[in-house]
This record gives C-alpha cells, structure tokens and sequence, in this order.
C-alpha cells in the first residue's frame, strides 16, 4: 500500500475516525474492507489539498477537542472522491501490460466508477508488499447474502505467465461495461457472486520479460523463489514449508476455505488446454497415470465447456513451438496424466475448499508480445463467459432446523459420487452436478436436528431427488440366454448404462466366438489408483448354466441399482467389477475339453493341449490387476477352495500357505446362502453323500483335479480364486432361475465385500516418489508374496490379526511393518523403500552426445518399462499398412524408399552379396546415422537367416516404416531414434528367400542358401566349420557383428513360438545365463500368448514352455549358430524370436502377427538402454580405451571409442571390476532395475604407483639405462650369428613353409573359450616346441628393425603378464610362443603368414599402446625372466636358440 504524501496524519485520523464513525458494527468492517481503502486513495490522490490542510494541522490536530471539525474534513474527502474520478477512463486499447501501479490504479477506478456492482479488496500481501487485489462484482457488492453462488477466477499465478492477467483485468472491464446493456452479462451479475483475481503473484510479474515464450524461475515463482503451485497441501504427500515465505498462497488458502466459493477457475500459460482434477497420484507417475477424482465426469464436462468455446483450444492441436506434436482429445486433460503435480491448487479448492476448479492454458507463449493481447482476448471471451454460467448447473437448496433456523456446514451428500460439499452460514448449498437422477442427503450436527428442504433450478439441470432409502430393483426376466440372446442382453445394458459399464472382449473360443466381459465400475475403462479388481467367471463347464444366468442377473442388479442402493453404489464405486458370465460358449452347446483340466498345475501332469479359451483367461489374468475371483459351477452346493490337487493324486486336504484367508472369503459366501451353509446340498438328489461343514471345503479333500483354474491362479497371479458349486442341478428349467438368484443374491455381493479386507497400499521410491512396480509384499510366515502393480499398488487379503509386512525391490533397501488387520475393512500401509546405489561416483550422465535433459528421458524410459506405457505408445502411433509379402526386388525398392523419404534418419549399405549375387542390406535409423556416436547403445535387428521363414522380413520392414513415419511426430519414437542407433537387416539369406514355397507352413525349401548350406551353423563360434571357408552371406553378417559396439541383438525366425537365448552348441554353465534369459523373458512377456509358454505348434516337441523362453541347445542344439558367434566374437548377446508355427503363413495373418510382435520389438528398443553404461577415464579425464570391465568375477566387455561401455544385466546388484594396464583395479557394485534407464558410472583411474615393489619412477629411470645398453648388445649378436649360421633366415619364411599346421592350429583354438584354452595350451610344460614354431628370436629381431626403436615407452612385462592371467594361465613358466601364436586368432587374425611384428603391434594396441615405436628389448628382457630365466637381464638370443 502506498504510503500518504504530505497529509500522513490526517489520514492517520481519518482511519482512526471512518470504521467508528461510518461503519456500524464489526462484523460489517470486516465485511467491507474496502472502506478504509478508498479513504486512503482519497488520502494519495489529494495531496495538494493535504499540503493545505498539513499547515494547519499543528491547530486542528494537537489535541482531541474537534470531533466536529473532523468530521467536516472527512465529508470533503469522501465527497472528493467523486470529483477526482468523474472523469471517463481511458478506453482500453487491448495492446499494453499493466505494471503493479498501472494494474492498481485501473481497477480502482473500474470499481470507484461502478460502485453499484464492484467492489475492490485486497485478501492479502505477496512477499514484496504488494496487495492481492480481488475485484468482486455482483449486485450489492458490499454486503454478503445468500441465494447467489460464489464464483472466482484466479490469474497470473506464475508471474511469467502473463496473459491471464491482462485477459482478467478485460474480462472486469467487460463485465462491468455490459451490465445493463447485454442481457446474459446482466443475468450473469445478477444471479451470480464473482471474484476475480488478476494476479496472485505480482512479485513474479514484475520480474518476467515481455517476448519471454518459455519463462524463466525467477518470474514463474514468488520473490522467495517459491512456485505457489506445488505448495498448497496434498492429498497423497505432505508439503513443508514456512508459511511466510510463500504469503501469496497463504492468503488465497484463507480466502478459498473461508468463502466455500462453488466454481473456479485457474488461468495459465505455456500451452493451450483445460486441465481437471486430480493433478497427481499416490504413485506420483511422472506422466501418463490418470487420476480420477469422484466428480471425474463433471470435471470433463466443464472442461470441455471451456475447450469447446476456445477457437484454439477446442482443436486439441496447441502445436507450440518446440512441442508441435503436444495433443489434448477435445482440447481437454487429466492433470495428473498429462504430468504429476503435488501440491497444486485446483485439487486443494475440491478437496478442501467446497468449491470445484480447472486449470487453463491459455496461451502457447507465456508472456507474449502486447501486440498478441487482443487476439488472446478475442480467443477466450467466449470460453470465460460459458464456464462462469455452469455454475448454474446441478441442484440447490437450503438446509434449515425445525424453527426455520438455517444450518451452517450441514454435509450434503449424493448417493452415487463420494464427494460432499457443505452448506453456508446461510444454510444454502450449491450442488454442481450433471444431469440424471441422484439421491440426495444431508448430515448435521446431531445437536442441530434438521430436515432437508431441496429447492432446486429446473431450469438449470434436471437434476431431481429421490427418497435416502428405497427397495432395490430386482432382475425381471429369467429365462435361459442362448448365445445369441446373452450378446444382446450383454450390448443392451452396455449401451443403457454407459456411465458405469464398458463390454469387452478377451478373445474367442474355439468356434470363433467372443468371450464377452462386462467391467462395472464409476469410471469404466480406467483402473484407479488403489481401486481393485475382482472378477466372476462363469459357464466354463459349457453344461452348468446357472452360474452364467446368476452372473446376467448380477449384471442387471448392479446396473439399475447403481445410485439408489447404497451397497450397490458404494461396491461400483469402490471396486472394478470383471464379469463374464461364459467362459465356455461352444460348450453350452456341444463339450469337447474340459476347461478346468487345461490349466498349468503345479506338478506338470496336464496334457491336454491348450485351449484358445484357456489362452484367452491366463492372458487376462496376468494382464488386470485381480485381487479376488470366483468360477461359478454346477452340479452341487459348496465353496470349493485351493489348493484342487496333490502329487499322490489321493483324496485328502492339501492346504496353500494361505488357507485361512481362502476359508474366510469361502465362508463370507456360504453364510449368506442359509442352504449350501447348512453343509447338506442336494438332499432331494437322494442319495447324495457329502457332507461340507459350513458349506466349503478343500478342492483335493473332495476330489483331485489337475489343471484347474483356481490353483493356477493363485500360483501365477496376485489373485485369489475359489470355486462356487451354485446349485445341484447343472441345467434347471428356467421356471427355477428365480429361487437360484434369491439364493446367490447376497452371497455374491458379500463375496465382492470381501476384495476390500486386509491391507493394501503403494511402495514408494523415496528418491522420486514414483511407485515402485514389481516390488514384493512378503508376510512373516506366510509363504506367498504378492507383487505390486506398474503403478506400485498392491492388495494383500488378510484374516483378521497382527502381521509382519517386508516390501522389498531390486535395487532397493527392504523396509518392515507391524499392522493389525480388522474385521470387515481394509489396513493402508505405504512403504517407501530407499535405492541402493553405486559405491563409487554417480553421475547422471558421462556422455555429452545425450539428450541434456536427462531426467526426461529416464522418466520417458521408467513410463515405456511398465505394461502401459507401451500400450500408448502403439495406441499413439497407429499403422496403415497393407500387408504382403515381398520379393528380393521389392524389399531393396522399399529400403531405398525409406532413405529417400526420410534422409535424415536413416542410412542404407550393403554388407555383402550372396551366393546369387543379391545385395544383404543393413539399415541403420538413427538421429545422425553417418558418424559414430559411441556413446549411445546400438541395437541389431535381424531376419531371414532361414529363407522359408519371411514373417521375420515383413515384421522389420514394417518396424522401420514406423519407427520413420512417426520420427518428429510421436515424441517418445523421436527420443528413442535420438537416444539410439537401430540397425535393421531384413533379409539374410536373400537368395533362399526367393526359392521358398509360398504359403507352406513346414516346407524346407529355401531354408538353406543355393549352396544347401544352412547358415546357422556356418559362424565359426565354434569348430563344426572349422574346415570350409564361411558361405557368403555369413561373412557379410560376421563382419557386421565385429564392428563391435552392439548391445543388442534380436533375430527373427519361424517354426515356432518362444524365445531362445545362447548358447545353441552344447555347453555346461554360462556365465550370463540369468542375463540372458532375461532378455529372452522381456520379449516373451510383451506378447500376448508367447509368455503362456504354449506354443500350440503341431508336431512340436516343445508344446508347453514356461514362460515362452528356452535355452537354444534345448530347443535343438547344434554349432556355428549367428547367436552364439554374436556372444563370442561380437561380445552382444542375441535372442531368436519365433514368430509363428508357421513357417510361411499366409498374407492375411501379416497385420495379426504385427500386432502381436509390435509391442515386443518396442520393448527391445527400450531394454537396450538399460545395464550398465558408463566411461574410463584417467585422473586427467582422458578416456581409456581397451580397458576391460569384468561383470560379476566372469563376463567381460571392452570400452570402446571415448572410453565408453555398456553391458545389458538382468535386474538386481551386480559387482563390476574394471581392469586397465598400468592402472589401479577399480570396483564398483551398481545396482540395475527392470524399470529404469541405465545405472551410469564414471570410473576414474589411478595410476599405479609402484612396479615389482619399487617406486614407479626409479624402475622406469633403471629400465631405460639398462635398455639402451641391451639394444646395442643385441645388434651385435644379431651381426656375428647373421655371418655363422643359415639361421639367420627370416622366420617367417619358415611360417609360409608350415601354412597349413598353422592354421589349422588356429581353428583348434577358436572352439572354446579362450580361458580354458590357454589353460589347456600352458599345462604342459615339458611338452616339446615343434619345427613349425619359427624362433622366436628372428620373430623379434625382425620387428625390432621394422619398429627402428629409439626409446623406450612402455614395459611390455606388464601387458603380457595381464594378459596371461586374463586367459587364466595360473603358472608363470609357460611357453610364449603359443601364448603368441594363441593371440594371434584372439586378435583375429587370419593368415598363417603373418608377421610377428603385426601380432605384437595387435598386443601392444590391445594393451593400450598406441605406438609401435617402442623398444621391445625392454619389454622382452624381464618376460625372458617371466618364462623361466634365472635372470631378468640374460641375453636374448640364449632364451631363443635354447627353445
């Protein structure tokens, strides 16, 4: 507030006088703060008066005795006022910001010039001092009354988005101008009490630049760097923070509670969109995760009133810059699925303040040019205006006592929302509501009796009351559905009762027919945060018809009865209901399978092969987070529990680690049907002799099935099931379905009860507070965890008691609770779990080539990791394309396109030719696919190996199409192509392809190249080829592979459907197994029936594979395989994925394999950045290359290029130990999550400080005195032996001579591991060097000429002593010449005429030299020591004429 000028006692006086004198009473000040305001413009604006009167005020003022002369000066300058702002203001020009002063002064002369309806005040003070003005405008603005509800709009929130404020400040303009004149303005004032607020930051205001589009922090947040949107209190986590630093929100918080405001809205910017309640979740998702409020469907609705009346938001396309693909369905977004945000403002008016809000964006710049103001205003009048008329909509009333008194904070409830709003101090309420029929109630304090009196505007909303209680309505028609007449019956009340219904299907059975699922739910289509899920299968004996007609009628009851009932009402609103009512629909009219005997058992005794109905439930199951589930049966009268079998096959009880919660929900049925309670069924089917106390029993203690349902679905999901046997006659006349449904009425309700006992809750993150999926909820003593879900829920049923609960998660530290579980309701406990990190330097990212925002792409990665993320993803990005099959000649014009199309993402090359001279093409799709980027993870795709299986070709080609179509359209394909190098080779084997026999499902035609060679078994990973030179095509493929940097590897093939993973040639143990199979696991679980683990394939051996993953050697072991070479030379592991039965299916089943291959293949895209990743560096920060890094004591990887290294490892801790010559040993333990990018380290090395025991510096200083002298020396002998012996022929003519033993002793040595090879060359050592092992010492006299050394850098001792103990050579007299001739084929070398310098050279680079200048004698002399000289400073030319 402006301090006086010149006049400052007498406005002391006249604040003192004006509240005693003209205001009457307290309550009224309080009311009407804007009094003592105005008198204090009065105060500034007359100044030049004031200085007049400042020279009398010594007379007028040194004492108390002229109350009336004060008065008399008070009367001039209220009267004043008028004449100071008779004047007409300045016409508003629609192209200026106003500053703080210029925005003051404007509205006190809008409220001073239409005193009638506006009235200005201020709520409060920003951190600088500034006021927080409010500008109410109603009829009698200054008195508060009841009958008009209250209305708000609160802008400029963040400072730096600055168009609402300006769009607020016109909107009072216009409002205030059009009263009187337009008619919906004046009816709107009328009937309406609104608040408006243009800024509620004014600090950050003054701060912010105009022409600033993205804001910056300074102007977003208050004067103490606050964001007065992340601080108001939460609803899923607590909010710290000091009150006084953030004043602004403080004040706003008082003025929403104290005012139960009805409607508001809050006015942003930066895009173009309506958000609605709620802004976060208890997981706190980053994106995604929508979070429903109770009113969701309302909240949708306003939000769309605004949108719809938007030119520019109602198209849902803001297309800001930067962000052009942003789209919002009907311009309209959940808060929290568009991004989390705790704290926020819009979900404390509903949650606290009566009163519900939205959150608009009006503009894509934050704070634009003040040229765009007009068309800003222009775009949003009409959307203000209509939004402020729906508070009109829903019911009104007044809750008043018997003697007419009204009742202020009376609860109002609606039946069917779990949402109350309270009544004023007037006793009037304001219900916003859509229109239907609710029931409505209200509650206050039982001291104050009342009765509810409803007055509500029909001509707002049709919106009616009903009685609090009513009879709830019952089934009408019984009868017997056919097939046919169950899918009417089922689309009839789909389409009647949309708002809480959503009909689907899991798949078909045998005969084609859909399995139809009804979900019931408030918010159909949507699992909410918490809500679980329950569901009722019937019918799956195709001749027991009552549980299918029971779940029909259950149907119809849940529907009509939803709002009046309040159980029904309360169970759709709490739960997400699942029923289908036939699991068996070709069975209802003619058997075949027993369903019930179909499912994996615990033993493996089930041999039947899997049904499509089966399939279609386990795929259901594993894919809803079911808590509790019935299978309704016939042909008894009993609740039949887990487990269903035993290993003996014997009739007796087999009881699960949970048998008392089974019998709890078992008996919660039975006790509500008096009949099957009684323990007697079926008396009248005489004789009938069982007996179930309570009326349940233990599936195995009445008899033994194998294969069932309920056991299955305890052991493989999180879901309970029990088995209801609902009547003793399987197929009764349809006369009887009404006394089965008055018998099951109750007890399927209370079963669904029962989903809401024991405990549940989420498992938080404590780093990001994000849900933790997959974690596990373990009870002490309980042997059956619970996982919780992509979000991090889990429920966990429970007998009443006292527990132990451990959640734990890998990369986690595991945290305990002691809880008590009561009877009828449900504990919340919440476990936040603590990362464990690396034991060395984290860093958050070591590459510069990566996105800068690399938070957003671990968020991005963490969103695509859990089951829906990827499903929008595919939902976002759908195809168009016409699927056939294609030639050699069409694949290489469609390759060609793409490049053409899209030159900036892709690169095409060829490899090599084949046999028939065809072109094997690689395209790569990257973000810059023409320079290496070493530092991003490089992927391989790959199909065709076998030509008689083109699904593979077909499904890549279609890969690639959309990977570019929708590069710079979708931005998670653009962050992926940007994060990652893709290399797709569609076809391998080219000319197979073209002799393949089109349409046959087993033809091994075209299987093998024109040569008949299959060209798995050609890589040379092994010794099966060790005979022949590589086919060409799989030369082409081996040099791909050995460019190196791969990290992964997925080939596609037929025959089959399941994942194979290394090794295909027949091995003991593999060191990586866990890792590999992992990988394996990941592509089987994203698709939709390969995770089942039945292949369904006639003649196949593999029918049922759990799973869907197999070792390769397994499935058909053999050699040479491209998987097994990939591992070996390539360092990559590779996964084989079988895509069909078929090998060559017809064309019209391309578009359902690509479906179900899509997701698969995106998942890979994201489990390639996964692992580890992380650079070498030295103490000066340069990179290390060559440096090896050893995964878990055996798998080891090289850095490459820039010293960086990525390894793919199955989630949890892994220990990692990076090796580097010269260097300290560093360790490092990181821990790796199924859900999350990367964990990236920086390993720095040290250098060692000390050689054999001595400091570094005198032995370097020794070896090169001593070097120098022993280079000399050595010239010498070289000359004198030269002269006297036909041995000084150069060794490696004698190599030539011997080319064939050589070689083939290099091929020997390629068949193992080199490990244990060396170990098998260096364990004799008396064994004898034969004549083909040149003399070492021509070798390397020959190369010491060739290097012309002149100084000594680098110690080849240490090189050669790492790498013998690298091949695991234990002792330290060994024979170096086939430790060299061994290094050769390491170094991949081919020729048997290779020079020894060139293997050396090889070495040193491998050791990470980088000169071939260096003297070697140096080096040499102490390995003659490390071979078995007594002296490290003998003559070499004795060690080589000794050997």
């Amino acid at each position: 507030m402006s301090t006086c000028h010149g006049n400052s006692t007498l406005c002391e006086a006249l604040e003192q006088e004006v509240p005693t004198k003209n205001i009457q009473t307290r309550r009224q000040a309080k009311e009407r703060p804007d009094w003592r305001t105005n008198i204090r413009i009065s105060c500034v604006r007359q100044g030049a008066f004031g200085n007049m009167m400042e020279q009398r005020r010594s007379d007028v003022f040194s004492t108390n005795k002229h109350p009336l002369l004060v008065s008399f000066l008070l009367l001039f300058y209220v009267n004043s006022i008028n004449i100071v702002f008779s004047g007409e203001l300045e016409p508003e020009t629609y192209n200026q910001y106003y500053n703080y002063d210029e925005l003051t002064d404007r509205l006190r002369s809008l409220a001073l010039k239409h005193s009638n309806i506006a009235n200005l005040m201020s709520i409060g003070k920003s951190v600088e001092d500034r006021e927080l003005w409010v500008m109410r405008i109603t009829t009698d603005p200054g008195a508060d009354l009841p009958g008009k509800p209250k209305f708000k709009y609160v802008g400029n929130m963040h400072g730096d988005e600055t168009v609402s404020r300006q769009v607020l400040v016109y909107l009072v303009e216009f409002l205030l101008e059009k009263y009187g004149e337009d008619p919906r303005v004046t009816e709107l004032i009328d009937s309406t009490d609104i608040y408006i607020m243009p800024s509620m930051n004014p600090d950050g205001f003054e701060r912010s630049e105009e022409g600033d589009c993205t804001g910056r922090d300074e102007g977003r947040s208050n004067a103490k760097h606050y964001d007065l949107n992340r601080f108001f209190p939460d609803q899923f986590e607590e909010i710290h923070v000091n009150a006084e630093d953030i004043p602004e929100a403080t004040s706003v918080m008082r003025w929403i509670v104290e005012n139960k405001f009805v409607l508001s809205g809050n006015l942003h910017g930066g895009t173009v969109v309506a958000s609605y309640p709620y802004d976060d979740s208890a997981a706190h998702v980053p994106e995604g995760s929508y979070s429903s409020s109770p009113d969701d469907a309302l909240f949708r609705h306003l939000a769309r009133v605004y949108a719809e009346n938007n030119p520019v938001m109602k198209t849902g396309q803001p297309k800001c810059t930067g962000n052009e693909n942003e789209s919002f369905q009907d311009g309209i977004t959940n808060g929290a699925k568009w991004y989390d945000v705790a704290g926020g403002m819009q979900d404390f008016n509903y949650l606290k303040g009566n009163c519900l809000e939205i959150t608009m964006e009006l503009s894509c710049c934050k704070y634009p040019p003040h040229s765009q103001l007009r068309e800003e205003w222009d775009n949003n009048r009409e959307a203000l205006l209509a939004y402020m008329e729906q508070i009109h909509i829903g019911v009104r009333g007044y809750v008043r006592a018997l003697n007419e008194a009204p009742i202020a904070d009376a609860v109002i409830m609606v039946g069917s929302i779990n949402h109350n709003v309270t009544t004023s101090r007037f006793g009037d309420y304001y219900r916003l509501l859509l229109p239907g029929t609710y029931t409505i109630t209200n509650e206050a304090s039982p001291t104050s009796p009342s009765i509810p009196e409803f007055q509500t505007d029909t001509s707002h909303s049709p919106a009616e009351e009903k009685p609090e209680s009513k009879v709830p309505v019952q089934p009408e028609d019984f009868r017997h559905h056919h097939n046919s007449d169950m899918e009417l019956f089922l689309q009839r009340f789909s389409s009647e009762y949309s708002s809480i219904t959503r009909l689907y299907s899991i798949g078909k059975s045998v005969h084609g027919r859909l399995l139809r699922v009804m979900e019931i739910s408030n918010n159909p289509g949507v699992h909410e945060l918490g809500e679980p899920e329950f569901k009722y299968i019937g019918n799956m004996h195709g001749n027991e018809v009552v549980g299918r007609e029971l779940l029909l009628n259950l149907i119809e009851y849940l529907c009509r009865n939803y709002g009046n009932d309040p159980e029904v009402t309360q169970l759709v609103n709490t739960t997400r209901i699942h029923i289908m009512p036939s699991m068996n629909p070709d069975g209802y009219d003619v058997n075949n399978y027993d369903l019930n005997r179909n499912f994996p058992d615990r033993f493996n005794l089930t041999t039947d092969p899997r049904q499509p109905e089966t399939i279609a439930v386990m795929k259901w199951a594993k894919n809803y987070s079911f808590v509790l589930s019935a299978n309704l049966h016939g042909g008894s009268l009993v609740v039949n529990y887990p487990f269903d079998d035993n290993l003996e096959n014997i009739v007796r009880y087999s009881k699960s680690a949970d048998d008392a919660v089974f019998k709890m929900v078992a008996l919660a049925y039975s006790q509500e049907n008096s009949q099957m309670h009684d323990g007697y069924p079926c008396k009248e089917m005489s004789p009938y002799p069982d007996y179930f106390a309570d009326g349940i029993t233990n599936g195995a203690a009445w008899y033994n099935v194998h294969g069932g349902m309920q056991d299955w679905n305890y052991l493989n999901t999180n879901c309970f099931e029990v088995t209801v046997e609902v009547g003793c006659y399987k197929y009764p006349p349809a006369a009887d379905l009404p006394k089965y449904w008055k018998q099951n009425r109750k007890s399927l309700l209370q079963f669904i009860h029962q989903v809401h006992r024991g405990v549940k809750g989420m498992v938080i993150d404590g780093e990001d507070g994000s849900g933790i999926p997959n974690a596990t909820i373990t009870v002490a003593e309980i042997d059956h965890p619970v996982t919780t879900t992509v979000l991090g829920e889990y429920w966990r049923l429970l007998t009443p008691g006292k527990y132990s609960l451990t959640a734990s998660a890998q990369g986690y530290s595991p945290s305990s609770n002691l809880i008590t579980v009561f009877e009828e309701r449900v504990e919340i406990v919440n476990f936040t779990l603590t990362r464990i990190h690396t034991n060395g330097q984290t860093t958050e990212d070591t590459s510069p080539a990566l996105d800068p925002n690399v938070k957003e792409f671990q968020r991005l990665i963490k969103q695509l990791s859990v089951e829906s993320g990827l499903d929008k993803l595919i939902k976002d990005t759908p195809t168009q394309s016409s699927f056939r099959y294609q030639q050699y000649s069409e694949v290489s014009e469609y390759l060609r396109g793409l490049t053409l199309n899209f030159p900036d993402i892709t690169s095409l090359r060829s490899l090599g030719q084949s046999v028939e001279v065809r072109n094997i093409w690689a395209l790569e799709i990257s973000n810059n696919p023409k320079v290496q980027e070493p530092s991003e993870p490089k992927i391989r795709f790959a199909a065709g190996i076998h030509g008689n299986a083109p699904v593979g070709t077909e499904l890549l080609l279609e890969f690639a199409a959309s990977l570019c179509i929708n590069y710079g359209k979708n931005a998670a394909i653009t962050t992926l192509i940007n994060e990652t190098r893709i290399v797709i080779v569609p076809s391998i084997n080219p000319d197979g392809r073209e002799l393949a026999v089109d349409r046959d499902c087993t033809s091994t035609v075209g299987m093998t190249n024109v040569h008949g060679k299959d060209l798995d078994t050609d890589f040379f990973g092994n010794a099966s080829q060790h005979a022949s030179e590589p086919q060409p095509e799989t030369r082409a493929v081996m040099d791909l592979i050995q460019e190196r940097g791969f990290t992964l590897s997925v080939s596609l093939d037929g025959g089959s459907l399941l994942v194979t993973y290394p090794y295909d040639k027949p091995v003991q143990t593999v060191e990586n197994d866990d890792t590999l199979r992992y990988l394996a696991t990941v592509y089987a679980n994203h698709h939709p029936t390969m995770h089942l683990g039945n292949t369904g394939c006639p003649n196949s051996d593999q029918t049922n594979v759990p799973g869907g993953v197999l070792r390769a050697a397994i499935r058909r072991s053999h050699m040479g395989s491209m998987k097994d070479f990939s591992l070996d030379f390539g360092h990559c592991p590779e996964i084989t994925v079988y895509t069909s039965c078929c090998l060559f299916p017809p064309p019209e089943m391309l578009p359902i394999l690509w479906e179900e291959n899509r997701k698969a293949l995106l998942s890979m895209l994201v489990e390639v950045h996964k692992g580890v990743r992380g650079v070498v560096k030295d103490k000066n920060g340069k990179p290390i290359v060559g440096a090896i890094i050893v995964l878990n004591g055996g798998v080891r990887v090289f850095t490459g290029e820039g010293g960086y290294f990525h390894a793919l490892l199955a989630p949890g801790l892994h220990n990692i130990e990076a090796v580097a010559d010269g260097y300290q040993q560093q360790s490092h333990k990181v821990s790796v999550s199924p859900f999350e990018a990367a964990s990236s380290i920086i390993i720095e090395f040290d250098m060692e400080n000390e050689i054999f025991g001595l400091p570094r510096e005198l032995v370097v200083a020794s070896a090169a005195a001593a070097m120098t002298a022993l280079v000399v020396t050595a010239c010498i002998i070289w000359c004198v032996c030269s002269a006297k012996s036909n041995r000084q022929k150069d060794g490696f003519h004698r190599l030539r001579q011997h080319r064939d033993d050589y070689d083939d002793e290099i091929r020997l040595m390629s068949m193992g591991s080199k490990k244990s090879l060396l170990n098998h060359e260096f364990q004799d050592e008396s064994e004898s060097v034969k004549s083909t092992n040149v003399k070492i010492w021509e070798a390397l006299t020959h190369f010491v000429d060739f290097a012309g050394v002149k100084s000594t850098k680098v110690k080849i001792w240490e090189a050669l002593t790492h790498f013998l103990d690298f091949a695991g050579v234990k002792s330290t007299k060994v024979k170096i010449w086939k430790a060299l001739t061994h290094f050769l084929d390491f170094a991949g070398v081919k020729s048997s005429e290779v020079q020894i310098w060139e293997a050396l050279t090889h070495f040193l680079d491998f050791a990470g030299v980088k000169s071939t200048k260096v003297q070697i004698w140096e080096a040499l002399t102490p390995f003659v020591g490390f071979a078995g000289m007594k002296s490290t400073k003998v003559k070499i030319i004795n060690f080589a004429f000794q050997k």
